[in-house]
């Protein structure tokens, strides 16, 4: 039975990463295949089973899940927020429908959280992207139909996703996850190893230029986050010197960008995000405080996203930016209610590094800081069925259990050793 809820649990995170189930039923459908129509009444089936067997299986431990749902109010406040935007929604047949999806998979996030430790959060994620690797090398070698992409971007890998950045994002995850497991436990070390150069080397032949930077600054982040494990007057100086590093860096960044982004094939404005991000301002301008409802904005030329579709060059569904997606759909109030939880399991995951002195327990505050750095030119804050969303869920809910636990076992050894001492002296 344990067995088979781990399969369960591996099956779930390949599906919620978007790969291969998606892929296969388009055809190999090409970014540039607007003609083409294929029925996705099977992968809707999918998340519908998904839903229903997570919970079931939070039903069974109902103590456990409502202690769990406990520990992370603001995204409860989210996802009631979302779904009770629909009055006030722009389309509230799609809020309705997509804030259902939405509770559903952020369920699984939380079943994850109740239960599974972290540690085995990250076995679990490790063979979903090991899954992810081995299928994405036979489709894009011996399919190549389906894992190398043509039109626009042909002859870039995309693996079992749907598009050369579907590969690059879920490469980034397993990078980070192969890392730090290869940093943490010595036993099968190598093992670990081949997984983060095979993710690497699918990062690069996908020319995910985000994917690359991201995992350069991601390392660069668990380096420096080390410092947590020093005595405090040598962290807080440590720390304080590598913020004021990274402020140079991003001013010479900026400075420079025009090069830099140039050495990379890519242009200042991030390929029109730029000019994409001045027409979203001002859309939120006019329903700044609310929003237009979750889901209630990218509805084609018969939502409010046509007068970007008209002002725009192209056609996007979404703002290329997570934060500014989030405040499209709930407006000031559900960006501020993400921002204050968010900093809040930052933290928590912060101190929990320093309490527990573990390098795999750097995992959560490494996935926070990629779900910043992915929702800059990106779209996945409280998206129904994504995969990053899903872990943030599962990593700040387990992070506020133990956090607690760690802070109550310290207290208790604080009061039995005073307790002790007050024998002694007696």
């Amino acid at each position: 039975m344990i067995f088979l809820e781990k399969v369960f649990t591996v099956v779930a995170l390949l599906i919620y990463s978007g790969g291969l189930l998606l892929l296969v039923l388009s055809g190999g459908a090409n970014e540039s295949d607007v003609e083409v129509n294929y029925d996705t009444s099977l992968y809707q089936v999918a998340f519908i089973l998904i839903y229903f067997i997570t919970l079931l299986l939070l039903g069974l431990r109902w103590k456990r899940t409502l202690y769990v749902l406990s520990k992370n109010k603001f995204v409860l406040l989210l996802l009631g927020l979302s779904l009770f935007s629909v009055f006030w929604s722009f389309a509230p047949d799609l809020t309705i429908k997509n804030s259902t999806r939405l509770i559903g998979s952020s369920l699984f996030g939380i079943y994850l959280a109740s239960r599974y430790t972290l540690k085995e959060q990250l076995k679990l994620l490790a063979w979903t992207f090991s899954i992810a690797i081995f299928l994405s090398f036979i489709f894009s070698i011996a399919l190549p139909k389906y894992g190398i992409m043509g039109g626009v971007h042909a002859g870039k890998w995309r693996g079992i996703f749907m598009h050369k950045n579907g590969l690059g994002a879920s490469m980034l995850n397993s990078s980070t996850i192969f890392l730090l497991m290869a940093a943490a436990y010595k036993k099968h070390r190598n093992l670990f190893l081949l997984g983060f150069l095979l993710s690497l080397i699918l990062i690069v032949l996908s020319v995910s230029t985000s994917a690359l930077i991201n995992l350069i600054i991601l390392i660069a982040v668990f380096i420096a986050f080390r410092a947590l494990w020093l005595p405090y007057y040598v962290m807080v100086p440590t720390i304080l010197a590598a913020a004021t590093l990274i402020q140079i860096i991003y001013f010479w960044f900026i400075n420079n960008s025009n090069l830099i982004f140039g050495i990379f094939g890519k242009d200042a404005g991030l390929s029109g995000r730029g000019d994409l991000w001045s027409l979203v301002f001002d859309m939120i301008q006019r329903q700044p405080w609310l929003g237009y409802g979750y889901s209630g904005f990218w509805n084609g030329w018969n939502g409010e996203s046509a007068y970007i579709w008209r002002a725009a060059p192209w056609t996007p569904t979404h703002p290329h930016n997570g934060f500014l997606e989030l405040w499209l759909n709930l407006g000031l109030l559900g960006l501020v209610i993400f921002l204050i939880g968010f900093g809040i399991n930052y933290f928590k995951a912060l101190a929990f590094v320093r309490l527990t002195r573990k390098t795999e327990d750097f995992f959560p505050v490494i996935h926070m800081t990629s779900l910043v750095l992915i929702n800059l030119t990106e779209t996945a804050l409280l998206e129904s069925d994504n995969l990053n969303w899903i872990i943030y869920i599962a990593l700040s809910s387990a992070i506020s259990m133990q956090v607690h636990e760690q802070m109550k076992k310290k207290v208790s050894r604080s009061l039995n050793q005073k307790q002790q001492s007050y024998l002694i002296q007696g």
